[in-house]
């Protein structure tokens, strides 16, 4: 028996091909580490190139034309992960499972995950069935494969024959995808904030550098927390909070381009919990962050400032000013005249929060 490569719908595509099919291909090359540039669901002449160049190194017939032979090869190292519009139940058509299969591994997910609720045995392999699938991964983790090996029916591995440990695999490793998606505190890790007033937009990097200059050598202590937050970093914190304050549902946060998180877990419990860790393992409070802002934008610094008062020091203008206390920059007016002299504003309300135009 051979999977059933007719259930994942696969298109031919070659030079002149566009869409979510190209862009699916064009990952899988870039996973393969082949030269293909920019994912951008056209096939155009270096994804020509760059097939041909696969097709060959693997024994393949060397047209640039991804039919079912060279579907078959990539789906053999790993490209079933990468197929464009792939669901559970589309995998399970490819590994051969039938309705009596499907169900038998349901009733073993409640089992080995303790399901609650549980999902109901009906065969459709959907979206609560998915989310339980990977709810299952959640709490075993690597003990995943062998608990639910364990526990499938001798019917079920008799039927898929020869088949069955390599598609338990990819089974495993579509749940442990899926599981990596899933919102929590470990997001934290991704798209990380900068502390580096070189990662300013110029020309307030300029500004604030001449700024840092000045306070340097007037003797202050300076000690930057953020300057550059990626967008995608402020929508995680933006929907972490709403969700944490209940001002939004998991199923209602807004896709974002170029962040891959499921904020929608097997029970609205775990969703929710899932955002509180977030908010905790950013440390930010019930305020969201704004998905725009001048930290996106690389044109706001967050700075702590101090001195021994007082501190002379030179403006913008050239002109030499003593600063007294308070001997923080966070609430010495005085100092924010200066940074306005270099254009490097202060926001008021905001204690670290300085930016090219006080916003």
């Amino acid at each position: 028996m051979a999977f059933n490569i007719n259930a994942l719908r696969l298109p031919t595509i070659q030079r002149g091909s566009t869409g979510s099919a190209v862009g699916a291909w064009q990952r899988f090359l870039q996973d393969q580490n082949y030269p293909i540039g920019a994912v951008d669901n056209g096939f155009g002449t270096v994804a020509d190139r760059v097939t041909r160049d696969y097709q060959q190194k693997n024994g393949l017939v060397a047209d640039g034309v991804v039919g079912r032979g060279t579907y078959t090869k990539a789906l053999s190292q790993g490209f079933i992960y990468r197929v464009a519009g792939l669901t559970a139940a589309m995998l399970l058509s490819y590994l051969n499972y039938g309705l009596a299969e499907v169900q038998d591994l349901q009733r073993s997910l409640n089992a080995i995950g303790r399901l609650n609720p549980p999902l109901t045995i009906d065969g459709n392999f959907g979206f609560g069935s998915t989310k339980g699938m990977t709810e299952a991964y959640k709490i075993l983790d690597v003990n995943f494969r062998p608990r639910l090996d364990a526990q499938l029916s001798n019917q079920t591995k008799q039927r898929l024959g020869a088949d069955y440990a390599s598609g338990l695999a990819i089974l495993t490793e579509y749940a442990r995808r899926q599981r990596s998606r899933l919102s929590g505190a470990q997001w934290v890790r991704f798209f990380p904030a900068s502390s580096s007033i070189d990662d300013l937009a110029s020309p307030f990097r300029q500004r604030v550098q001449a700024f840092e200059k000045a306070l340097r050598d007037a003797g202050a202590s300076i000690t930057v927390t953020n300057t550059y937050r990626p967008p995608q970093r402020a929508y995680m914190m933006h929907y972490a909070v709403q969700l944490n304050n209940r001002d939004i549902a998991p199923w209602d946060v807004p896709p974002m381009a170029g962040i891959d998180i499921d904020w929608v877990h097997y029970t609205d419990a775990a969703s929710y919990q899932a955002a509180r860790d977030m908010v905790n393992a950013f440390d930010i409070g019930g305020n969201p962050a704004a998905l725009v802002s001048r930290h996106t934008q690389a044109l706001a610094i967050d700075w702590i400032v101090t001195w021994k008062p007082p501190m002379r020091i030179r403006n913008g203008n050239g002109q030499t000013v003593s600063i007294g206390t308070p001997a923080e920059a966070n609430n010495n007016a005085d100092l924010w005249d200066v940074g306005a002299t270099y254009g490097v504003y202060k926001l008021e309300y905001d204690p670290p929060h300085w930016s090219v135009d006080g916003y």
